[in-house]
C-alpha cells in the first residue's frame, strides 16, 4: 500500500463523538511508553502525524486520521503505565473499551507489545477482554532494534505459550523497528488485504 494521504480529522473525549463516516477502522493501542506514536508516524511516513513524547500518556483522547480517503487509523490512549494514577488509567481503559464497544467499523485492533519486555499482565488481561469480547486484534511487538535476535525469540516464544494455554487459534504477530523502519510493508499489506475483504463481504 502506497500512502498518498494522511489527514487528521478530529479528536475526540467520547467514543459518541467519533466521526461516523462509513469507512473502515484500524485502531491502535498498548501500554504506555510502547512506541505507539513512533509507529504512527512511521506507517504513515508523516514525521509529526502523532504527537511523540518522551513522558508516556502524551494521547489522552481518540483521535482519528483519515488515510488515502478511504480508511481511518485511530490513536488511542495507552494503558496501564505505573506513574499514572489509578484514575486516570480506569479513565484511558474505559475510553479504550468503549470506543472499541461503540465503532461498528473497526476491522482490527493492532495491540502494541514492548518487544523488551516479558508477558505483562496488563497486556493479557487486554487481549482475553478481546476474545470474550470477540474483537478482531493482531499483535504488534515494537522496538525490536533494541534488543537481540535471541532475546526476542524468547520472548514471542513466552508470549506464544502463555497465550496458548487460553487460546485455540493465536492472533497474527508482526515485528517492528520505526527507528529502522521494519514491519511498515508487513501491516500496510495487511490493511489493505482486510480492506479489500471488507469490500468483499459488504
Amino acid at each position: 500500500m502506497n500512502v498518498k494521504s494522511a489527514v487528521f480529522v478530529k479528536s475526540s473525549a467520547s467514543a459518541r463523538d467519533c466521526p461516523a463516516d462509513p469507512i473502515p477502522e484500524y485502531a491502535f493501542t498498548g501500554r504506555s511508553n510502547v512506541g505507539k506514536s513512533s509507529l504512527i508516524n512511521m506507517l504513515t511516513n508523516r514525521k509529526g502525524l502523532a504527537k511523540t513524547s518522551s513522558a508516556p500518556g502524551k494521547t489522552r483522547l481518540i483521535n482519528h486520521f483519515c488515510i488515502n480517503d478511504s480508511w481511518f487509523l485511530v490513536d488511542l490512549p495507552g494503558y496501564g503505565y505505573a506513574k499514572t494514577s489509578k484514575k486516570n488509567r480506569r479513565i484511558f481503559l474505559k475510553l479504550i473499551e468503549e470506543y472499541i464497544a461503540y465503532s461498528r467499523k473497526l476491522a482490527c485492533l493492532f495491540l502494541l507489545v514492548d518487544s523488551r519486555l516479558e508477558p505483562q499482565s496488563s497486556d493479557l488481561s487486554f487481549m482475553k477482554w478481546m476474545g470474550i469480547n470477540g474483537v478482531p486484534f493482531v499483535i504488534v511487538f515494537t522496538k525490536t532494534d533494541k534488543l537481540s535476535p535471541g532475546r526476542l525469540e524468547k520472548n514471542v516464544k513466552l508470549f506464544r505459550e502463555r497465550l496458548s494455554s487460553e487460546w485455540e487459534e493465536l492472533p497474527r504477530f508482526f515485528f517492528t523497528s520505526a527507528l529502522k523502519r521494519e514491519g511498515r510493508e508487513e501491516i500496510l499489506s495487511f490493511i489493505d488485504e482486510t480492506n479489500n475483504n471488507v469490500l468483499i463481504n459488504e
